[in-house]
């Protein structure tokens, strides 16, 4: 059973800049949040908020300047990318707005290589029941560029999911989609929030999904501006 009164994921006072051209570009201030375990959540904000980047702060793919990052209890500003890169793939799942599949790779062949990358033995079983999960087995030996829009993303679904992470994070999942199919690709990230506790962390520009969300903040400028964090997460859910 999932301990939904632990924060699987926790930044304290996390501050994020790079050098460019004009000198020092600050992109995070202080931001501090807890996203806890099985429950789904928001970030929301105009285009350079630092949405995106804080989502790679909290799943390891990057280090703030300052500031600390928990997942899973483990210090992510203390690892070495080695150490970062083996938590994710024990913990962590990806869908992007850019679905990221091998366009030599069948839809089965895509989902696959996470598991064989990892010396899964049962690779093609695994995989073949997470396209069942997202309705795709009539299409699994199709290559991505004879698939849909909307079933590249599901194809994206499957392979960030065949290996049941513990957190999925989805950066503007429905941004090249259009409407109908962006509710339906919506439908099927809550569907495995709920049905398999797994956390689920969002991206998104669009008010109403993160509507759908346990809890959500804002940001503007790298700042923390409004947020429901006050609403207790209750795994009591619907």
């Amino acid at each position: 059973m999932t301990d939904s009164s632990r924060a699987l994921l926790e930044t304290r006072d996390v501050s994020k800049s790079v050098s460019g051209p004009e000198g020092k570009l600050d992109i995070l201030h202080n931001v501090s949040l807890q996203i806890m375990s099985g429950e789904s959540f928001a970030i929301v904000g105009a285009s350079g908020s630092g949405k995106t980047t804080l989502l790679g702060l909290l799943a390891g793919l990057d280090t703030p300047n300052s500031g600390s990052i928990l997942l899973d209890g483990n210090a992510l500003e203390q690892m070495d990318e080695e150490a970062r890169a083996d938590l994710r793939r024990r913990l962590v799942g990806f869908v992007f707005q850019s679905f990221h599949l091998l366009p030599a790779l069948t839809a089965e062949e895509n989902v696959m290589l996470p598991l064989e990358l990892e010396g899964s033995s049962d690779a093609r079983a695994r995989a073949r029941a997470a396209l069942e999960a997202v309705g795709l087995s009539a299409r699994r030996k199709h290559y991505p560029a004879q698939l849909s829009g909307g079933e590249q993303q599901r194809v994206a679904i499957a392979r960030a999911f065949v290996h049941r992470p513990r957190v999925l994070f989805a950066d503007e999942p429905t941004g090249n989609l259009d409407q109908r199919t962006g509710h339906h690709i919506c439908d099927m990230l809550f569907a495995l929030n709920r049905d398999h506790h797994t956390t689920l962390v969002l991206v998104t520009h669009d008010a109403t999904l993160a509507a759908r969300c346990d809890r959500r903040i804002e940001l503007e400028e790298g700042r923390v501006v409004s947020s429901n964090e006050a609403t207790k997460f209750t795994s009591a859910r619907a």
